[in-house]
């Protein structure tokens, strides 16, 4: 049983741009909201939760829904291509409403209300498609598989985070931004739409999905198994899971909501963190990110290797206890020096390897647990603990920075990245046998 490269990076075309339209969203609009709009830390923080708020809802949904369509081009694109078109099209306007009303526009459409409205709008949009477009990758990977299916899946987005961090730090360097009113996003916005729609149009263009999904049915069909959830009455797929599953399960949630509590407070609020610690901007900021990513993408062959020999429970283990060191690191270092500095680049860069060793893991501990019919539901399960953390940390974190200090910044992203160590000790399934082979290869003899 081999992993098809070929296909499994096509798919991964969806999730490099939702990644690359992530990390914009998240080092940008809370650049619009303070400056351009003048709001304060907690009321932007709640503004910035709003996606996470949305997404605990939405984003089961339509994994439910998703798992239910039946349509000539399958299950998933039909949300994937309607999703991306839709945001596409809000993406460009949305830059135009705040310089208008930067530039003092007496136009209604260039207000405070109507931003946030069209704002609410992108963020419904993304939610469409972000559960069909992840669980896309199981539906086409047998079990054994998918945590090398996701290496290869997070890699691409790390690459999208890239390709847009490159493009940031390019266009928005301190030396160009410094000293300005209001500095003009439209490039970037346009530039981000238009990275989007090419990546979807080139998935759509190569995967077939009925025909790649219908193998992988036939696979499964063939390994009983490796299915944890129990039958239901009628024998058929989609059963309820037994109680020690359902115990790992809810601590594997609970797990995913804590790191995403202490990441996700870094990725919202670092641009104005440093902007504010140490008279950096976005360009400094980006160049941290970038950083980051690029740890990543090169610890995802190495982690890869590292799950092989130990499990997937064991390289979170040292995923979350790297972040929670990277995290108590970055404090230090920001907090003693008024610029970025190399030492910084490397606390970054162990950020990467530790986010990429907690990534390439948990969506297939998750899904190991369900039937490959409850897919969508199940990786919509995934987004939901991540967004409950993500709907409270922004609003946490902004409230900590403003009545205490913002350099409490990443003394609270360490504690939380340290208490989902607590309780990932209490997951007991989902995992995959250690195999003898070495590197990604010791995926291909998991059957």
């Amino acid at each position: 049983m081999k992993l098809n490269y070929k296909n499994t990076v096509l798919v991964g075309l969806a999730f490099m741009s939702i990644t690359a339209f992530w990390q914009l969203y998240d080092n940008v609009i809370p650049l619009l909201l303070t400056n351009t709009f003048h709001l304060n830390e907690t009321i932007s923080g709640a503004i910035m939760a709003a996606d996470n708020i949305l997404a605990l809802f939405l984003l089961p949904l339509f994994g439910k829904l998703s798992d239910r369509t039946n349509t000539p081009i399958g299950k998933r694109m039909p949300f994937i291509l309607a999703g991306t078109f839709i945001a596409v099209i809000l993406l460009n306007i949305l830059p135009v409403i705040e310089n208008g009303y930067a530039a003092g526009s007496s136009n209604p459409f260039c207000s405070f209300a109507f931003f946030v409205v069209l704002l609410g709008a992108l963020l419904f949009t993304m939610s469409i498609y972000r559960s069909p477009a992840v669980a896309l990758m199981p539906d086409i990977t047998p079990k054994p598989l998918r945590s090398r299916a996701n290496a290869i899946i997070n890699l691409m987005g790390a690459g999208g985070g890239i390709i847009y961090l490159i493009f940031a730090s390019i266009m928005y360097p301190k030396s160009k931004i410094e000293g300005l009113d209001h500095v003009n996003y439209r490039p970037l916005f346009i530039f981000m739409s238009l990275f989007m729609l090419v990546c979807i149009v080139l998935m759509k263009l190569t995967v077939n999905e009925p025909k790649l999904a219908a193998e992988n049915d036939k696979i499964e069909k063939e390994h009983p198994e490796w299915d944890l959830t129990e039958e239901d009455e009628s024998g058929k797929a989609g059963g309820k899971l037994p109680k020690d599953v359902f115990r790992s399960m809810l601590f594997l949630l609970a797990s995913i909501m804590l790191w995403y509590i202490g990441y996700n407070a870094v990725t919202t609020w670092f641009t104005t963190y440093i902007s504010n610690i140490m008279g950096e901007g976005l360009g400094g900021a980006s160049t941290c990110f970038l950083i980051a990513n690029i740890g990543a993408i090169i610890s995802y062959i190495p982690i890869g290797h590292l799950a092989s020999k130990i499990g997937r429970k064991k390289s979170i283990y040292f995923g979350v206890l790297l972040l929670t060191f990277s995290f108590g690191l970055s404090f230090i270092l920001t907090t003693t020096s008024d610029h970025v500095t190399v030492f910084m680049y490397i606390a970054f860069a162990l950020v990467g390897l530790a986010w990429a060793a907690i990534n390439v893991n948990s969506l297939p501990m998750v899904v190991e647990m369900c039937r490959g019919a409850d897919t969508g539901k199940y990786t919509g399960y995934y987004y939901t603990a991540s967004m409950a953390g993500q709907v409270l940390t922004p609003i946490m974190a902004g409230f900590l920075m403003r009545n205490i200090s913002y350099k409490i910044l990443f003394i609270y992203a360490a504690l939380f990245a340290f208490a989902s160590f607590l309780t990932m000790t209490q997951v007991k399934h989902g995992d995959v046998k250690a195999s003898a082979a070495s590197g990604l290869d010791a995926f291909e003899d998991m059957d």
